[in-house]
């Protein structure tokens, strides 16, 4: 069963023309969510995210999800210039330009997860980082999404988190950025353009969120007094982890997006920010 929770549609509840625009996809074991894009003024003008009741336990489980949110969601049946898909799982490492090769795919996953034989791996490229994110997409979704809207261009949200962050303007401090999703969160830490650190972690507990936080600090050495963390994603000054977070520090925002779409929706400019910021 899905538990659909649609943040908001645009006031033009149906898209009658969309030769001209785009789709993005974001994905994970949660949820699903998309939006449509306007080529010529690059403005997001629809967005629409489901929840679901339980997270999925495997891949063909949400494939089941995604082709029933297919079957009744008019604004998903169109034709559309373009389609980028994006894989949000904890499946990948990052390999610096110089170490890579692209016959080693599996060797470089095998030092963080745990790989099958039957599992395709596949990298982007973070030009601006000089360096790849090797990892494994939900290859039968991506099948079932081609056999809908023919060739279209797959990333990994980290790829996408990373370059946005990278196109932010350039700062002396170190910074913290946390994106946060209902069992994991993304921690990417730059200074100068460049990216110090980055990794994910599951965590059931807000005590699970902050040991790996405050581990992470330690052996950076990240003084807690000075450091300035930016949240996104699904987190507000209500949260369970945001309140045990600023028990231990106390520089802590919210990295809000410039989409204008948020103008019309009933959610902060923070959340799905890898999907919805320009």
């Amino acid at each position: 069963m899905i538990k659909m929770t649609v943040i908001k549609k645009n006031s033009t509840p149906t898209l009658t023309n969309t030769k001209d625009t785009r789709l993005s996809i974001q994905f994970n074991l949660d949820g699903f969510s998309f939006c449509i894009s306007n080529n010529t003024s690059n403005e997001t003008v629809y967005f629409s995210e489901y929840e679901f009741d339980e997270k999925q336990g495997t891949p063909e489980s949400l494939l089941n999800q995604i082709e029933a949110i297919f079957k009744t969601d008019i604004q998903l049946q169109k034709d559309f210039s373009s389609v980028l898909v994006i894989h949000q799982n904890d499946l990948y490492t990052l390999v610096p330009n110089t170490y890579f090769s692209e016959d080693k795919l599996i060797e470089y996953l095998d030092f963080n997860i745990k790989t099958i034989a039957t599992d395709f791996i596949t990298f982007d490229n973070i030009e601006s980082m000089n360096a790849k994110n090797v990892y494994v997409p939900y290859v039968n979704i991506n099948n079932y999404l081609f056999q809908n809207f023919g060739e279209f261009e797959y990333k990994h949200h980290l790829t996408i988190l990373i370059e946005k962050l990278i196109s932010l303007p350039a700062s002396k401090e170190r910074k913290v950025y946390i994106n946060v999703s209902k069992e994991n969160f993304d921690v990417v830490i730059l200074q100068n353009k460049k990216i110090e650190f980055s990794n994910s972690f599951s965590f059931e507990t807000k005590e699970d969120f902050m040991y790996y936080l405050l581990f992470t600090f330690e052996q950076l050495k990240i003084d807690v007094e000075e450091v300035k963390i930016y949240f996104t994603g699904a987190i507000d000054i209500e949260t369970e982890i945001y309140k045990i977070t600023y028990q231990y520090v106390r520089n802590i925002f919210f990295l809000e997006s410039t989409s204008k779409i948020f103008n019309q929706l009933s959610t902060p400019k923070h959340s799905n920010y890898i999907l919805l910021n320009s």
